[in-house]
């Protein structure tokens, strides 16, 4: 059960729509438990988003077809949607073949199944959320970025392939940077960018390194340093390649902002 499920069930019942006994049903016959231990060594925490505001992810590099078709089987049967990282394409073509449903997004190696990503060109240059990549080799994870972002219902502009060697192609981007609340920034190589954005605009920077890089580059190593030693304040850091990450807490932060405080309530 999603959160939005959860509190339209709570709402009927405040307001006298629904009796408890309807209630309970509904709750029960959304499968509100604590997890669903499948088989394939797959236990699905299906109350997750009820409890985070977020449902689980699916994480699926070094899962096997079995285990993947499970989990994405189980939250689909528990009414919730899915989304699955990290797949290579033999795995993501076996999941499109099962679900033939869902979307299957070979660049940013994901899948999803009850919500579409859209992640086809052209890309909205504004929203909410900018996700801003510095160079082209960084696609794959600022579109898992991207994609995350979707599932997680933001509005997300992206902004490619405008790192700190050619610094004058930020400026395409500087109203709807401008205009967004948060920024997140993937870079490889030094992993400079997040810096220049942070020192640009008043907005939040959640910075993703890349494994993008020559041989001292240590396969994102330092450009997770270069970001975590930025002098530009109000920057946060995700490890290395972990798009997914970034949007999770892109999600999170853009929801605490918009929930009154217990005081405001009343």
């Amino acid at each position: 059960m999603d959160d939005t499920r959860l509190r339209a069930i709570l709402d009927d019942v405040s307001s006298g729509r629904m009796d408890a006994q309807t209630a309970h049903d509904a709750l029960k016959g959304c499968r509100f438990a604590p997890y669903a231990r499948l088989a394939e060594g797959i236990c699905l925490d299906t109350s997750r988003a009820a409890r985070t505001g977020q449902p689980e992810v699916v994480f699926g590099q070094g899962k096997d077809d079995r285990q993947l078709v499970a989990a994405v089987g189980g939250l689909r049967d528990a009414g919730q949607p899915a989304l699955v990282t990290r797949l290579d394409p033999a795995q993501g073509e076996k999941l499109l073949t099962t679900f033939p449903e869902g979307e299957y997004w070979e660049r940013p190696r994901l899948f999803s199944l009850g919500r579409s990503l859209e992640l086809a060109e052209p890309w909205p240059a504004s929203g909410e959320v900018m996700i801003v990549s510095a160079g082209a080799a960084d696609l794959p994870v600022a579109m898992e970025a991207l994609g995350a972002a979707r599932f997680f219902g933001l509005s997300a502009g992206f902004l490619a392939d405008v790192g700190v060697a050619g610094l004058h192609r930020l400026l395409q981007g500087v109203e709807a940077l401008s205009v967004a609340r948060l920024h997140v920034a993937v870079a490889g190589m030094e992993g400079a960018l997040p810096s220049v954005l942070a020192g640009m605009f008043g907005k939040p920077v959640i910075a993703v390194p890349t494994s993008v890089g020559y041989g001292t580059g240590l396969s994102g190593l330092a450009a997770l340093l270069t970001m975590l030693n930025s002098c530009a304040p109000g920057l946060c850091v995700v490890n290395i390649d972990n798009g997914y990450g970034a949007a999770a807490l892109a999600a999170k932060l853009l929801a605490a902002l918009s929930t009154p405080a217990p005081d405001e309530r009343a």
